[in-house]
């Protein structure tokens, strides 16, 4: 016998209501259940960051966290970055014109990731930003495109666009 609970969880501002395994994971929930595919699953353990989204405005590990943790939380995804009709939001842009992204199977992680250390930290260095990624996992681009693209959004929020 699967025994389930009811939960509600603000996703990307929306209210979303779900019936779920209580041991279903944060990621399986946005990924089967809300169809959010952008939080991506890969090593499952907590250490690739590639499914880290934000719990209530803070980076988590959503393969780590039980769906039943999220209720009555708020959760955002990186589809909640930009509305899909919407032009990309600056961090997005600037890993767009850096070329921060190859595969893209960690940006998510990646742009969440910064999403929260940029929003809390306007004034950092390129040191500062390598610290805050460490904890994501890239195979494809080295990085230092990630840091440029983040350094752009630092620059340019501080009233520098160069």
């Amino acid at each position: 016998m699967t025994v389930t609970r009811k939960i509600a969880v603000t996703v990307n501002g929306l209210r979303r209501e779900a019936e779920v395994p209580v041991r279903l994971t944060l990621a399986d929930l946005l990924r089967k259940k809300f169809e959010l595919t952008g939080t991506h699953l890969g090593c499952e353990h907590g250490v690739c960051g590639a499914c880290t989204v934000l719990f209530d405005g803070v980076s988590v590990r959503a393969c780590l966290m039980l769906a039943v943790q999220a209720d009555n939380h708020a959760i955002e995804t990186v589809e909640g970055l930009a509305a899909a009709d919407a032009p990309l939001n600056d961090l997005q842009q600037a890993f767009s014109d850096k070329h921060a992204l190859q595969c893209g199977f960690c940006t998510p992680g990646i742009l969440m990731t910064l999403t929260e250390f940029l929003r809390d930290n306007p004034v950092v260095s390129e040191e500062d930003i390598k610290i805050a990624i460490s904890g994501n996992i890239c195979r494809c681009t080295g990085y230092q495109p990630i840091v440029e693209a983040a350094m752009q959004v630092v620059k340019a929020r501080q009233g520098n666009p160069s």
